[in-house]
């Protein structure tokens, strides 16, 4: 019998996400209820933001990385692993980040979900010329993090290590950059 962690980390258990068709009329439902949302003065200020649990990984040398190594700094914690196309796709856009921003303060932090571990993340990270850490998942952190039912999955943390944005599935750059602006 397979432990949780084992069946967890299968490809086939942690899909990438698809997108699927919506209806007209609940797309224009949301749009509606975003923009009346975005009227309300200080609608999300009023909600709790909750802190980013601390953590302890293995980089793919077996160097010990911590949460508390990016105090002070915006994080883009990004879930994924090698086998998962739209995960692929992100990662230019992370090291265009990484080398845009970094200056100001910015940290993208790559966790992989890969069930092989280093051996197959390694030269994946050369292959694609990855500039940012890159950490091994394990069933603790997916879930500290509420757990990962697709992948990617990123989490924005604030500079006071507060979580403030989600995505689940392939999101643009230019997302990411409106969201962490106003946090560096």
């Amino acid at each position: 019998m397979k432990t949780p962690i084992q069946t967890f980390f299968r490809p086939n258990s942690i899909r990438p996400v698809q997108m699927t068709r919506v209806p007209v009329s609940t797309l224009m439902v949301a749009m509606v209820a975003s923009a009346l949302v975005s009227f309300v003065p200080n609608a999300r200020a009023a909600e709790p933001q909750p802190a980013a649990p601390a953590w302890t990984l293995k980089d793919v040398e077996g160097k010990t990385v911590q949460s508390s190594d990016f105090k002070g700094k915006v994080v883009i914690l990004d879930f994924w692993a090698t086998w998962c196309p739209p995960c692929k796709k992100e990662i230019p856009d992370f090291i265009e980040l990484q080398k845009k921003y970094g200056e100001k303060g910015l940290v993208i932090v790559g966790v992989s979900l890969d069930e092989q571990g280093p051996s197959v993340v390694k030269p994946f990270i050369t292959q694609l010329g990855i500039s940012y850490p890159i950490v091994m998942g394990d069933e603790k952190i997916v879930q500290d993090f509420g757990g990962v039912e697709g992948i990617p999955t990123t989490f924005i943390i604030d500079r006071e290590g507060k979580i403030v944005g989600r995505h689940v599935a392939f999101t643009p750059l230019e997302t990411f950059e409106k969201e962490i602006a106003p946090l560096l």
